[in-house]
């Protein structure tokens, strides 16, 4: 037990000095899986705060269910800055496929191309690795309209290469905050040249 838990400290202690960079925002692929199928889908991850994301998710198993998931997401450091969890919430809307139980006639009726509105939860874990984040969710959705299930699980891993690095963007934020600033101060001095070129 005590080597097990060695070997795992010693792991990502090595992750954590191979220059894996925090990121701005980062855009990949997203396979998901759950009762129905599998889909494929994009997902794009910007960061809004030290440890807040929002997460766009366009996914389709390109057949029958295609949907649109936009995801607020808290995130919180396991051993180090790169090695995180995060959890969030957000609103899903598509077309889908749903069933629903005919008791009288003892059927399944099948139905396909229902629009759907619904509200996601996710909790997930992340790495960030060689400019790539690699992260596993759990992401249940529940039905507001549109499908008979109330309730459906799905599970996705995603790769997503880092657009804009963390420190990029903070220098970007920053550049962009001086420029503001020396805007408001040349207005406010110009201002006060006007008074005294005016007596």
């Amino acid at each position: 037990m005590k080597y097990t838990y060695l070997l795992f400290l010693i792991f990502f202690g090595t992750i954590n000095s191979l220059q894996a960079q925090h990121y701005g925002n980062s855009l990949g692929l997203r396979l998901g899986n759950n009762d129905l199928g599998r889909t494929v889908g994009l997902s794009f991850q910007q960061r809004i705060s030290k440890r807040n994301t929002i997460e766009a998710i366009l996914q389709s198993d390109f057949s029958r269910n295609t949907t649109a998931h936009i995801l607020y997401e808290i995130h919180r450091p396991i051993i180090s800055k790169r090695l995180n969890y995060y959890y969030g919430g957000g609103l899903a809307f598509g077309s889908e496929e749903s069933f629903m139980k005919d008791a009288v006639n003892k059927e399944i009726v099948h139905t396909y191309g229902n629009s759907t509105v619904g509200v996601d939860f996710i909790l997930g874990f992340e790495m960030t690795f060689l400019n790539t984040v690699f992260s596993f969710d759990y992401k249940p959705n529940i039905n507001v309209a549109g499908r008979e299930e109330f309730f459906r699980g799905q599970a996705g891993i995603s790769a997503r290469m880092v657009l804009v690095k963390s420190k990029d963007q903070k220098k970007r934020q920053r550049q962009r905050q001086r420029a503001k600033n020396q805007q408001n101060t040349s207005s406010f001095g110009e201002k006060i040249n006007s008074i005294f070129k005016k007596n």
